[in-house]
């Protein structure tokens, strides 16, 4: 039996190689990628020693294996800012509007564009729509500003002050998703109409000759034609929940909104990088980090209990 088990594990072996040396141009390529990754991913993530340690500038001279160890009081303090739950709640409810919005508008942009038969005006739509994606923050908040502050754009078009961007409630919230709508619609859009591309057209085909109309069509052969590619969508979309954007909040955000458009990336810029305290900052990416990876494992568990695609 041992010599029975030592032939499968040299077979197994040499099928490993043989494999290997007929993939050897393909790893040769992706060589360059797995460095950038370990150098660029996986090597800072030494950081994370600094959550728990007291890391302020009089002791970036100390060597970090030397500095004051203090255990999880960096995440104490963390949670018992007084900025902390209202910054939870802004997150989480910017991310979900965010995910549920931003998921049917670019899912109903896909369909339509799909639906166009002058192949000419779809080309042209697309391009125009994902435009937006490569428009710098900056630009972006410029425009939303003029659009949607006291005086803006709509404001003259109703012919009152609608205070969309200055009042301290979460209506602030529907601004800033819908601005990151229009600005991602058209990119989000290419991976549901490349999923649909997939569909057999013989399906299409078999519907008309059973008299279903277009929107028959679209409800029980496109959309779950692209369901699969939906859901893990999902997922990765839930599990990067608390990634909400700092640069998009800031730029969008003033004094009469901070309360409710504050998120957690840049409570830690704010009490990490501005206050100097590198220990609490870390300790909020260390948080922010192992929380996603939590909500992605949880989405990935719930597709695949339900009989969806999951990530593995």
């Amino acid at each position: 039996m041992a010599g029975k088990g030592a032939k499968r594990v040299e077979k197994k072996q040499r099928i490993t190689l043989e494999l290997l040396w007929k993939q050897r141009y393909l790893l040769m390529m992706s060589l360059p990628f797995v460095i950038w990754l370990v150098i660029f991913k996986y090597i800072p993530l030494w950081g994370w020693t600094m959550a728990f340690q007291e890391v302020k500038p009089a002791t970036f001279a100390i060597p970090i294996w030397e500095r004051p160890f203090v255990g999880f009081a960096n995440f104490t303090k963390a949670f018992e800012d007084r900025l902390f739950q209202q910054t939870m709640i802004n997150t989480i409810g910017i991310s979900i509007l965010q995910i549920a919005v931003g998921t049917v508008v670019a899912i109903a942009f896909a369909v339509l564009l799909n639906e166009l038969v002058f192949s000419g005006f779809k080309k042209v739509t697309q391009t125009v729509s994902y435009l937006p994606h490569f428009v710098s923050w900056v630009i972006i908040a410029s425009i939303a500003k003029n659009i949607f502050n006291d005086g803006g754009v709509i404001d003259s078009l109703v012919g009152t002050n609608l205070h969309l961007m200055s009042t301290n409630s979460p209506l602030i919230w529907l601004v800033i998703v819908l601005i990151e709508c229009w600005k991602e619609m058209g990119w989000s859009a290419i991976i549901y109409l490349s999923s649909m591309a997939g569909i057999d057209p013989g399906l299409y085909e078999a519907a008309q000759i059973d008299g279903a109309n277009r929107f028959q069509k679209i409800w029980h052969i496109t959309l779950p034609g692209i369901r699969p590619t939906i859901v893990v969508l999902l997922i990765m979309s839930i599990g990067g929940a608390l990634n909400v954007g700092m640069e998009r909040q800031m730029l969008l955000s003033n004094a009469l909104v901070q309360d409710h458009t504050m998120v957690l990336s840049w409570f830690s810029y704010m009490r990490g990088i501005k206050s100097s305290d590198y220990g609490l900052g870390t300790a909020l990416g260390v948080f922010q980090s192992v929380v996603g990876i939590v909500l992605l494992l949880i989405a990935n568990k719930i597709a695949s209990m339900v009989g969806e695609d999951k990530l593995v």
